[in-house]
């Protein structure tokens, strides 16, 4: 596709982050990764078991590719704020650890220039009792996760914890941006 563009964010379960991205039109992928770390010995991608373990200091991200024409970088944006708590350190819900960081990882410098607005405007807005903790970070290389981790949710919609962590947390989403939504 000619006119593309890519985002991407880290906001705790990468599971999470992929089903509400990927529901949007005028995104055309959402991949599950891992991003701002340190590369394994011998510069091979890192395997979902050295992400968890925080040996390689990557976070879970989502590498979203997107029309512009359809869903611009600050809608993306106020979906990332909206969709997981920005306040907690290296936290989202019960997943624990610097892999669940709120991170922006940004591909040009528009992009920082446009989340670090919408950080200020969210901080200012009294929105959060606590300070907001995300990170904004050049991407430096993003590496999709393994093949099981891709569309997980869409592919597991029964087990556990996506019927207890993703799908309620798609729902709220989905009622707040149901107009944002791709049509079904």
């Amino acid at each position: 596709m000619k006119n593309t563009q890519r985002a991407t964010f880290g906001a705790g379960c990468f599971w999470c982050v992929e089903a509400v991205f990927e529901a949007l039109e005028g995104v055309i992928s959402a991949v599950s990764g891992y991003a701002g770390g340190d590369l394994p010995a011998g510069g091979r991608s890192p395997t979902y078991e050295e992400v968890s373990s925080g040996a390689t200091g990557h976070a879970e991200a989502v590498e979203i590719t997107y029309d512009p024409s359809k869903i611009s970088y600050p809608e993306l944006l106020e979906i990332f704020w909206v969709t997981h708590d920005p306040t907690t350190p290296n936290r989202q819900g019960t997943d624990v650890g610097a892999q669940y960081r709120s991170v922006i990882f940004y591909h040009a410098d528009r992009q920082k220039l446009l989340a670090e607005e919408s950080k200020k405007r969210l901080a200012e807005s009294g929105e959060y009792r606590n300070p907001i903790v995300t990170e904004i970070v050049p991407v430096k290389k993003f590496f999709p996760a393994e093949t099981y981790h891709q569309q997980y949710w869409r592919s597991n919609p029964d087990a556990p914890y996506c019927r207890l962590v993703i799908t309620p947390k798609f729902d709220k989403f989905a009622q707040k941006f149901k107009d944002k939504l791709k049509s079904r």
